[in-house]
C-alpha cells in the first residue's frame, strides 16, 4: 500500500514484496525491510532504520533528515533515483551496519520466508557491496560531533585515572621501603 509507516515512532515491519509510494514517510524511529517501493520512499523520514531489498522509485529520501536508509543498488544507478539534496549516499562498509542489515535481513525471512532475503544471505558477505547507505547530512554530521565529544570524555576520564593510578602507585612503592626495614 501507499504511505506505509506513516509517523511511525517505534516497532518492526517486515514486508514480502514491493511497497506503494511513499513508502516509510515520515519515518520517526521504525526499523522496516521491503522488497522494493515506489517513489518518494523515506520521504521527510527523520528516525529509524529502512532495508530496501529492491529496486526504489525516484525521489527517495526526499526531504530526509534523519535515520538511515539502506537500498540494495546491484546495477550502481541508485543515485539517479535518490533525491540527494539533503543526504549522503555512502558504501555499506561500517561493522555496525553490515551487523544491522544482515541482522534486518535475517529477520526479514525469518518472518516472511522471501526468497529474496533467502538469496541475499546465502550470499552473504559478497552482496553487502552492492547495499547503499543513505544518510542525511545533518544528521551524520551530529552523529559524528556526539562521537568526537564522547571519546574525549573518554580521553579525559583515562588520562585523570592513570593520574590517580601513578599516583597510587607511587604511594604504594614509598610505602614498601619502609615496611622492609621492619623485616
Amino acid at each position: 500500500g501507499n504511505v506505509v509507516l506513516y509517523g511511525a515512532t517505534s516497532g518492526s515491519l517486515f514486508a514480502r514484496g514491493v511497497a506503494g509510494e511513499r513508502f516509510a514517510v515520515r519515518n520517526s524511529g521504525a526499523m522496516a525491510v521491503v522488497e522494493g517501493t515506489g517513489d518518494h520512499g523515506c520521504e521527510y523520514m527523520t528516525d529509524g532504520r529502512v532495508v530496501v531489498l529492491g529496486r526504489t522509485g525516484r525521489n527517495f529520501a526526499a526531504g530526509m533528515s534523519g535515520g538511515v536508509a539502506f537500498a540494495y543498488d546491484p546495477d550502481g544507478d541508485f543515485h539517479t533515483r535518490c533525491n540527494l539534496q539533503m543526504v549522503e549516499l555512502d558504501k555499506l562498509e561500517e561493522p555496525e551496519d553490515l551487523d544491522l542489515v544482515r541482522g534486518l535481513i535475517e529477520r526479514h525471512f525469518e518472518y516472511t520466508a522471501s526468497d529474496v532475503a533467502k538469496r541475499m544471505l546465502s550470499e552473504w558477505p559478497g552482496i553487502a557491496a552492492k547495499f547503499v547507505k543513505v544518510m542525511p547530512t545533518d544528521y551524520k554530521r551530529a552523529i559524528a560531533q556526539q562521537l568526537d565529544a564522547a571519546k574525549q570524555e573518554v580521553q579525559v576520564a583515562q588520562s585523570q585515572g592513570n593520574g590517580k593510578k601513578a599516583n597510587g602507585a607511587k604511594a604504594k612503592t614509598a610505602s614498601k621501603p619502609a615496611a622492609s626495614r621492619r623485616s
